[in-house]
């Protein structure tokens, strides 16, 4: 049935600002066929024979695009312990000690734990979860999800103890703490990944999906979405009950032969329909500040007897770029420390028709000036988290004053012309996109973040950072013709929300509330 909304407060696009007071949705494409005044939309409606909806003065958007987040494992950590904001080891083990009696799994998993909150400065160990937990197998992801902590248990079933790796952290005696990180962790994460079934993936990925519908995100970016959850994917596609649309990111690292087989197909970037389609390849090039293996080009300010590391040799890279640019996809690359982004840079240098493919970095948290010139050169797109920009409060510790300027440069990005889209790289932080505006326009200013006066000047404006969320996520996936702003020909994905926050203080956006999403114009939450 056709559908006039009318009687609101509607942004039709960010950049440039369109405001208008209703528009009319056809059902059967579920697109936008109107956009003006509220008695153009009743005569276009009743011309058509459909219902009228009285917005009442409330403010309508654009549904947000996420251009980054982990559907897989966001559904998990929805269903694990949470221990953000976790202040001790031993508060740590007090919360899981509680949680085990409860949990009906045989694997007990906890994720956001930050060692820098700790009042003992230190990594939990095993020997910490051994005192609470030691006959099931323990898993406690630290918030970067770059690093996590297993009991005795996990570390006897997964057998990392016996894995000579630098990313296995032993103690002076040589043996292992429990404490993974990078190539190590994914490997425990593909051995509890075994456990699960394709019907565990499905409920994962339909209670992420929901959760991301209440605030507000209309289409999210997967990436480093594995086989197993590809399969758990086209199944709720084929059964029809993906809430939001989703873009996937195949996880490259955990197998050559998706790519293979993609290219083998002749499955190019965009394949699909509306809901889901298949994008491209997603592999890291380096690890996190938090752990200390981002890779920069000069040592942590904080431990100087390193540098951090990369996670893919470049010659690698370079073969895997040149593959996935041949079959026609997408590459989207882990990028955080200015070192790994210069070996990304030199690897898509080595291709051409860089912008028309729109090949990725995601979260180029490290940026020299150069390099933003070099990126808007070649036409890299950008996937930026602004969360980090508040929850990496230690970033000038690791930096120290003459780099920090280079953190997360936002609005350096976007004034050069880069594109630039957010995601808020969930479950490491937030799903909520208002949490990202947040982010983006103050930095921290209002939290006590030690670098907010340093890269104040990077901060953006509420609108500026409306576009990015919306218009400007979907460009970086291919979808600004369809997604983005309430455009006639687009598909009718959008919000309904409880203030206009383009008339709120800044302070106020991480408390303004969804009412509604609507996705092709039907009501997919509440």
């Amino acid at each position: 049935m056709t559908l006039a909304f009318v009687n609101g407060n509607i942004y039709a696009s960010f950049k440039p600002l369109k405001i208008v007071e209703a528009f009319v949705v056809e059902s059967f494409s579920g697109k936008v066929i109107y956009i003006g005044d509220s008695a153009g939309a009743r005569r276009v409606v009743d011309s058509l024979g459909g219902e009228v909806v009285d917005l009442r003065g409330k403010t309508v958007l654009p549904g947000f695009v996420d251009s980054h987040a982990h559907l897989d494992q966001l559904g998990m950590d929805l269903n694990m312990l949470d221990f953000h904001g976790v202040g001790s080891i031993e508060e740590l083990k007090q919360r899981l000690l509680e949680y085990s009696k409860r949990a009906e799994t045989l694997w007990i998993m906890g994720f956001g734990w930050d060692q820098e909150l700790f009042k003992e400065k230190r990594f939990p160990t095993r020997w910490d979860l051994d005192e609470v937990v030691s006959k099931r197998p323990v898993m406690l992801v630290r918030v970067c999800m770059h690093v996590a902590v297993l009991n005795s248990r996990a570390i006897e079933i997964t057998g990392v103890g016996n894995l000579d790796s630098p990313n296995v952290l032993r103690d002076v005696r040589g043996v292992a703490t429990g404490v993974v990180r990078e190539e190590i962790l994914e490997y425990v994460r593909r051995k509890i990944a075994e456990s699960l079934s394709v019907e565990d993936y499905k409920k994962y990925i339909m209670d992420a999906t929901r959760h991301m519908a209440s605030q507000g995100v209309t289409t999210v970016g997967f990436v480093g979405c594995s086989i197993n959850a590809l399969k758990a994917l086209t199944e709720l596609w084929a059964e029809k009950r993906l809430p939001i649309r989703v873009r996937v990111y195949i996880d490259g690292a955990a197998s050559w032969d998706a790519i293979d087989a993609l290219e083998n197909a002749g499955l190019k970037a965009g394949f699909g329909d509306d809901f889901l389609k298949i994008m491209g390849i997603r592999v890291h090039a380096d690890g996190s500040l938090g752990a200390r293996t981002a890779w920069l080009s000069k040592p942590y300010a904080d431990d100087p007897l390193t540098s951090g590391r990369p996670d893919v040799d470049f010659r690698d890279l370079k073969t895997l770029v040149k593959k996935v640019h041949s079959a026609g996809l997408q590459m989207s690359i882990h990028g955080i420390g200015d070192r790994a982004i210069d070996m990304i840079l030199d690897a898509y240098k080595e291709i051409g028709g860089v912008d028309k493919a729109r090949h990725r970095i995601e979260h180029a948290s490290v940026v020299r000036e150069d390099q933003v010139k070099e990126m808007a050169k070649l036409g890299v797109a950008i996937s930026a988290h602004p969360q980090f920009i508040i929850s990496d409060w230690w970033a000038k510790q690791r930096l120290g004053g003459d780099r920090i300027r280079w953190l997360y440069p936002i609005k350096t990005i976007a004034e050069s012309g880069v594109a630039i889209g957010f995601g808020s790289d969930s479950p490491v932080e937030s799903s909520n996109p208002w949490s990202s505006l947040y982010s983006a326009v103050t930095r921290g200013i209002h939290d006590g973040v030690p670098h907010a006066r340093d890269t104040e000047n990077e901060s953006i404006s509420i609108l500026e950072a409306l576009h990015i969320h919306t218009y400007g996520s979907a460009y970086i996936m291919h979808e600004e013709m369809n997604l983005g702003s309430l455009e006639v020909g687009k598909l009718a994905d959008f919000i309904v929300v409880d203030r206009d926050p383009l008339s709120v203080d800044p302070r106020e956006l991480r408390s303004i509330r969804v009412l509604e999403t609507y996705v092709s114009g039907k009501r997919v939450w509440p």
